[in-house]
């Protein structure tokens, strides 16, 4: 069985700032955004909350490469037009299939 990829958006709301990672298991990441020893740009923001989750398909090239499109966009509108549900994606982000986030 083939093991799928997903990028993912947080969100700190006490500190109003958004993230974007890739992972096979993104609410094992979020547990780990949370709750990690080491000092990163997530640790400063705690507590996150993840606003979306896409469906990148098997290949983890494709959603590292999502992901970095994403995060050089540096456009927090850019951001929560993806969070939004009405949001249709279009050219490169056409193949993201969004995931209900609960």
């Amino acid at each position: 069985m083939q093991k799928l990829y997903f990028v993912y958006i947080l969100y700190s709301n006490e500190y109003n700032k958004y993230y974007v990672g890739y992972s096979s298991n993104p609410l094992r990441r979020l547990e780990e955004h949370n709750k990690g020893i080491f000092n990163t740009f997530t640790s400063k923001y705690r507590p996150w909350i993840q606003v979306a989750i896409f469906d990148c398909g098997e290949k983890k090239n494709d959603a590292i490469h999502l992901e970095r499109f994403m995060k050089k966009q540096k456009n927090t509108r850019f951001i929560i037009n993806l969070i939004n549900n009405d949001f249709k994606p279009a050219g490169l982000l056409s193949q993201l299939i969004k995931r209900r986030v609960l």
